[in-house]
């Protein structure tokens, strides 16, 4: 009995051995016209597309014949054969089970946690993400074979952005060709087999639908949309999984189409379809040798040499914030990044961190004027308890004439509630004014 099999047989009630018997005798068949395809040397010879259709009508042709033949009994369906016939295919030459996962719309997040435990989250009608365990068409809880398998797809996934990973190298972030983010731990660091994680990031979400699902408020959508537009500088703070990526995407589209916009990201994650003269730049991690690596902070000075209108960097983490923050300081109006913090006066001290992280010695004073000079606005966004992502709370940053920095709440969200205006107006409006453009909003008030 194999390790798939006794698994499910773990995981099933004992009536229902007639199920479970079917199930293990189509995951049986789909391994057996597996075996037989990668084992012939006729696919070798084709380029990937005719490999492809060749062993497409070569698996229905024997899942055909399975069917009145060996497998009669099972009363296989088309849609069944079907389903075996793309397992099949997406074991040789895709993601194995993982396949349809990844190029569903409504998947957000998959989790795999060992060859047989996989967890997908998906959006709900409503935004909201919903996790549960993948089911497979094929019957049962969506698993593995074994850890073979899943090492396979591993290795697949990470061999075409120039990534590897072995027992010397056990940690490695990639991504897929459809800017989907991969993180892989693998087994003994997992402690319970090869751990699989993927982001999945469907069609770019307006900040239009943003506001239709009850993410933001509909007239903070219309002021953010004006303030991109007057080019202030904002970044987007939040916890792991609150969406930042998302609503940065989002805000993006409201760059006038006729910019000079370069991006900087760990990996590939931004669209921004509309912006017709855009540079796309991503680091590069140390090769086997410990060379070559290319960090964030190289590229953001490298963009800074490119004449951009604005940069936008995808998250900053590290010494790259002084970067980033000069850079909204010499003439990049309009620059927008992200960061992992819990509040906007926590992600002025996460700056602050950052700042001091980049090895220039710079009196903290300093550094806060430097922060309080580049950054404009603060958009701070949580993932709520029903597993919506809400902005929790708009704040303006200044420096007050002692050197502090000063984050002044224009928004805030109570818990349970909606989000609300402080009372609080915006203190700098300089920028609206060039712009000619008089937000009718209850955050900013224009004499």
């Amino acid at each position: 009995m194999g390790e798939l099999e006794q698994y499910l047989r773990s995981r099933q009630p004992a009536d229902e051995a007639e199920q479970l018997r079917r199930q293990q005798a189509m995951h049986g068949l789909r391994r057996q016209i597996q075996n037989q395809l990668t084992s012939t040397g006729d696919l070798k010879h084709l380029p990937p597309d005719e490999a492809r259709a060749f062993a497409w009508e070569q698996a229905w042709a024997m899942v055909q014949a399975a069917a009145e033949g060996e497998y009669r009994d099972l009363l296989l369906n088309r849609e069944e054969k079907a389903a075996i016939v793309r397992r099949v295919l997406a074991g040789m030459f895709g993601l194995g089970p993982l396949e349809d996962l990844v190029s569903d719309p409504t998947v957000t997040e998959v989790m795999v946690n060992g060859p047989h435990c996989i967890f997908v989250e998906r959006r709900s009608a409503g935004h909201k993400a919903v996790l549960a365990r993948a089911m497979d068409p094929l019957g049962g809880p969506l698993a593995f074979d074994d850890s073979t398998e899943l090492l396979t797809t591993i290795e697949r996934i990470v061999a075409p952005v120039n990534r590897k990973v072995d027992e010397s190298n056990p940690i490695v972030d990639a991504r897929l060709p459809n800017g989907s983010r991969v993180n892989v731990v693998l087994s003994p660091i997992s402690l319970d087999g090869h751990a699989l994680t993927i982001r999945t990031f469907p069609e770019p979400i307006t900040i239009q639908r943003l506001a239709e699902i009850g993410s933001l408020p509909q007239w903070l959508a219309e002021l953010l949309r004006q303030m991109v537009l007057a080019r202030y500088n904002l970044v987007i703070s939040g916890g792991t999984g609150s969406g930042k990526t998302t609503f940065l995407n989002a805000l993006s589209q409201f760059i006038p189409p006729d910019e000079r916009v370069v991006t900087v990201e760990d990996a590939a994650e931004l669209q921004l379809r509309q912006v017709q003269n855009l540079v796309r730049l991503e680091a590069r991690p140390p090769n086997l040798e410990g060379k070559g690596a290319i960090p964030i902070r190289d590229l953001v000075r490298t963009a800074l040499r490119m004449r951009p209108d604005r940069i936008i960097v995808g998250e900053v983490r590290g010494g790259e914030a002084l970067d980033m923050l000069q850079a909204m300081n010499t003439g990049h109006d309009g620059s927008m990044t992200t960061g992992h913090a819990n509040s906007a006066q926590d992600m002025i001290s996460r700056l602050e961190t950052m700042v001091l992280m980049s090895g220039v010695d710079l009196p903290l004073p300093a550094v806060r004027r430097q922060i309080g000079a580049a950054v404009d606005f603060i958009i701070q966004l949580s993932r709520m308890p029903d597993r919506s992502r809400k902005i929790v709370q708009v704040s303006e940053v200044a420096t007050a004439e002692t050197g502090e920095v000063v984050v002044r709440d224009l928004a805030l969200r109570a818990p349970g509630g909606e989000l609300e205006p402080t009372g609080l107006v915006v203190e700098n409006t300089h920028k609206f004014r060039l712009a000619g453009i008089r937000p009718d909003s209850p955050l900013v008030r224009l004499e």
